[in-house]
């Protein structure tokens, strides 16, 4: 299994209307084959910063699957819009349980 983790920073003023694309966003992404499941976290400290954390069966699952594939340019016109800075995404796996 490995982890994606994304810190979005949503511009100023736009949080309520990022919160409702990615509503309609998550349905795109859980579809994808090799998906596992993923998690939106808003920060308390700061407005407009959020983590996203997304499980999948493999790496290849995310930057091929997902990201290579007709989905991920509906899931790119709903939120990337909303990210300033444009977010680093990193992935993760697991090392103790």
């Amino acid at each position: 299994m490995i982890l994606e983790a994304a810190q979005l920073n949503v511009q100023s003023g736009q949080e309520k209307q990022f919160e409702a694309a990615f509503q309609e966003a998550s349905k795109i992404i859980a579809r994808t084959p090799g998906y596992i499941m993923h998690q939106l976290h808003r920060c308390l400290e700061v407005p407009g910063k959020y983590l996203l954390l997304v499980q999948w069966r493999d790496l290849e699952s995310h930057t091929v699957g997902f990201r290579q594939s007709e989905q991920y340019q509906e899931w790119k016109r709903l939120l990337h819009h909303f990210y300033h800075p444009f977010p680093v995404v990193e992935h993760f796996e697991a090392i103790h349980p």
